[in-house]
């Protein structure tokens, strides 16, 4: 094992002074003495389970220090771990977990549904369930059946979904050595002296640890000193008692949360000692972000990555911001980590010129050589600012989340009374976009409600998927070659507010 692996940082921090503060959960400490406990009782299961360190580890991981702990031990180990996000109906969950067919899953108890336990039993995957601050085989499913033979062992990785950046989501794998070497090590803002931890304010954590922007938030965090505020969900209420509690001079929101703090009218003492305020996973609206510098004169830094890229790729820094100011506002900033950029054309894929707007393709060195393609519009301007202009492939950019259309209309199409479906995105001043829905039905079906529609779709997508806004219709426009009309479509609701429907 050397020095600056992503096993040997594992190790290091799960060997810190046992007494000492790692992660804030609902108002307590949890100490590393806690984790270490956690990701050394894990490992036990996994063993107990049958499988092999070779075989990857299905993890369904809630936002809880539990979670954090069976994360560091599984890497300790050079388990490769395959991510599930965990909030989704336990229908949804079961059916994913289905199409993987895991040797173990480890996630926390109460994900132990009967749909999901079923589902893991016609596998033959064992179960380790989490619980705070503990850890047990799930009853029934104590040994995996399924044997996996290696020829050399595969390098281990950390496999996210991703969010549809370049095309329908996807497993990508991040190796333990580029997760290390760009996401630990490269990112300096993350380093604190063991000496320091206690007087520099702790990190305030909101992302899923399943997606990019968690990986990237977490692992920095706990691996390189820090104390970190740790929340399930971001929710307005406890970021503003973060805030209070310890007065920290950069914050993070997400996209999302820009236009709440707006809409609650936060005030400006409570963000007195706040100088920049970092966001990313998804664009924020520009006349959003002029309005929270007016109120708060705190600049908003937004970043620019995927899954695909190994994390951000642009960022907009305080340095930046200081020499251009509201010049560049709406923009997610130039290349970083010697990353190129550049806009082609949609049909050729010719190169274009400064200032037009096209498909954006990125070249990240940390993954590899090769332009890779996106699914996003966006412009690079003379001074090589990066603005990201939507999505090229239709998907709906919902918060931090990319919501393709196509897999609402597929699983809408599975109710019987539905015969047609076209979903479109919505302009959404808090949110950037938000689905919406316009249903043909069968004939003769009796038209079911918004609710029956909600309760089927989330069995089978995931909670951002749902639609705010929903249209019957005879027929769906088309157009003369009898594609879906989505301009017509998306007319339907240009009077529409959340949960409307008309006949």
């Amino acid at each position: 094992m050397q020095d600056g692996t992503l096993e040997w940082m594992c190790l290091e921090a799960l060997t810190r002074e046992l007494a000492r503060p790692a992660i804030e959960y609902e108002g307590a400490w949890v100490s590393w003495g806690q984790l270490r406990t956690i990701a050394v009782r894990v490992s036990v299961l996994l063993q107990r389970s049958g499988v092999h360190r070779e075989t990857p580890v299905v993890f369904v991981p809630r936002g809880r220090p539990s979670a954090v702990a069976a994360l560091l031990g599984m890497l300790a180990e050079q388990r490769t771990v395959r991510m599930v996000y965990p909030f989704q109906s336990p229908a949804s969950l079961a059916s994913e977990l289905s199409q993987l067919e895991p040797a173990v899953v480890v996630a926390h108890a109460e994900d132990f549904s009967p749909a999901v336990r079923d589902a893991l039993r016609m596998c033959g995957a064992a179960g380790v369930a989490l619980s705070e601050l503990d850890a047990a085989l799930v009853a029934g499913l104590e040994c995996s059946r399924r044997v996996e033979r290696w020829g050399a062992p595969p390098k281990p990785e950390i496999q996210i979904l991703t969010s549809g950046t370049t095309g329908p989501p996807k497993r990508f794998g991040l190796t333990h050595d580029m997760v290390a070497r760009h996401i630990v090590a490269a990112n300096k803002n993350y380093q604190v002296g063991e000496l320091d931890y206690q007087t520099v304010p702790p990190m305030y954590l909101y992302y899923s640890l399943a997606n990019i922007s968690g990986i990237s938030g977490v692992l920095p965090t706990v691996l390189r000193g820090h104390r970190a505020v740790l929340v399930e969900r971001f929710s307005l209420e406890s970021w503003r008692s973060y805030l209070r509690t310890y007065k920290p001079e950069r914050a993070s929101l997400p996209a999302a949360g820009v236009q709440m703090v707006l809409d609650s009218a936060v005030p400006r003492e409570e963000l007195a000692g706040v100088r920049v305020i970092a966001t990313g996973a998804a664009a924020v609206e520009e006349s959003v972000v002029r309005a929270f510098v007016a109120r708060y004169g705190i600049p908003v830094l937004s970043s620019y990555g995927a899954t695909e890229f190994g994390g951000p790729v642009t960022s907009m820094t305080l340095e930046l911001y200081a020499r251009w100011g509201d010049a560049k506002l709406g923009s997610v900033g130039r290349p970083i980590a010697g990353a190129q950029l550049r806009v082609v054309d949609p049909e050729t894929g010719a190169s274009l010129a400064t200032g037009q707007e096209g498909v954006l393709e990125v070249i990240a060195p940390r993954i590899g050589p090769d332009w890779i393609r996106t699914s996003d519009l966006a412009l690079i301007d003379e001074d090589g600012f990066l603005f990201h202009r939507g999505r090229a492939d239709g998907a709906i950019a919902r918060g931090g989340f990319k919501v393709l259309p196509e897999t609402i209309e597929r699983a809408l199409l599975l109710h019987p009374a539905v015969s047609a479906v076209a979903v479109v995105g919505l302009r959404d001043t808090r949110l950037g976009q938000t689905p919406a829905a316009a249903v043909q039905l069968k004939p003769g079906a009796a038209k079911p409600a918004i609710r029956e529609l909600e309760r089927h779709l989330r069995d089978h997508v995931y909670a951002t998927h749902i639609p705010v806004a929903w249209r019957f219709v005879e027929a769906l426009p088309r157009t003369a070659s009898f594609k879906v009309d989505l301009v017509a479509v998306r007319s339907l609701f240009a009077l529409s507010c959340a949960h409307s429907e008309v006949s």
